[in-house]
């Protein structure tokens, strides 16, 4: 398991986290973005995390070293030759296919292909990909160098082996994977639509505001209010899920998505990494 290279393919906020604690945890790391501007702000926002890590004494300047060291950045596709690759692209079945296509020309067929894709069909995927066998679910969430969580998915296509060394990767990595078979939003996403859509229409009806409904509910245990955590991961990335979920369920009511952060997502409010979603943040 050590000797695995690993490619991350998207330097948004997700692939960027994956490849931190793919490299720190011994890894040889690929992060690949056809943006090299992308590739930029993941550079910033990696170091920027490991010398956090420095200064609270979770990890020492020689082991922040080693970990850059290990992470290479690439906008060239030719270098996401590995053992697993690990795509955090944009939340689209077509780019995501298209993706593996064009990883399957350069790699071996042994190569595993993982998608950390939130709510998308990955047996739809994988029919599209050579050799379906080695597609599975790595569905880490967000910041992945923090949250311990990872939903490894098998579809019926899925190798055993495949899954089995997924699982392990995950361990390795320092997470808790949890086995999910293939169905819309897995677990988690799909248990946490209602914590978003049902605090969006509270505030669509006035009942509270953000920043109240917020407070109650991390007063009540979560770590985090809804709007505040759809401004960290992105409200662009989260409508996509409830909208992938809501076509998944033959349009349930449950899964419907919200007007107000449709609005948000038209306006170009997507949260932290714009600096206006449901708050305003210093950029």
């Amino acid at each position: 398991m050590e000797t695995l290279t690993i490619a991350v393919c998207g330097a948004g906020t997700m692939g960027a986290g994956i490849a931190q604690i793919a490299a720190y945890s011994g890894f040889k790391t690929v992060l690949f973005d056809i943006q090299q501007e992308g590739l930029e702000r993941a550079k910033a926002q990696i170091e920027k995390s490991l010398t956090a890590a420095v200064e609270k004494g979770k990890l020492n300047f020689t082991e922040k070293q080693d970990t850059l060291q290990r992470l290479h950045y690439s906008s060239e596709i030719d270098d996401c030759v590995a053992d697993v690759v690990i795509e955090a692209i944009a939340e689209q079945l077509e780019a995501k296919v298209a993706l593996f296509r064009q990883l399957s020309a350069i790699n071996k067929e042994t190569t595993i292909f993982a998608t950390n894709t939130s709510s998308l069909s990955i047996e739809a995927i994988a029919k599209e990909v050579d050799h379906p066998s080695r597609v599975a679910g790595m569905h880490f969430f967000n910041p992945a160098h923090l949250m311990k969580l990872v939903e490894v998915v098998s579809t019926p296509l899925t190798a055993p082996e495949v899954a089995d060394t997924i699982y392990e990767l995950a361990l390795q990595l320092g997470k808790v994977p949890v086995r999910v078979k293939d169905s819309p939003g897995f677990i988690v996403n799909r248990v946490a639509r209602l914590y978003y859509l049902e605090a969006l229409r509270i505030a669509e009806e006035k009942i509270a505001d953000f920043s109240d409904i917020d407070q109650l509910l991390e007063a009540a245990g979560f770590k985090m209010g809804p709007f505040a955590l759809m401004d960290l991961i992105g409200n662009d990335i989260n409508l996509a899920v409830s909208r992938s979920l809501y076509e998944a369920f033959d349009h349930a009511p449950r899964f419907k998505p919200s007007i107000l952060q449709e609005q948000r997502v038209k306006d170009g409010k997507l949260g932290r990494k714009t600096g206006l979603g449901f708050y305003r943040y210093e950029q």
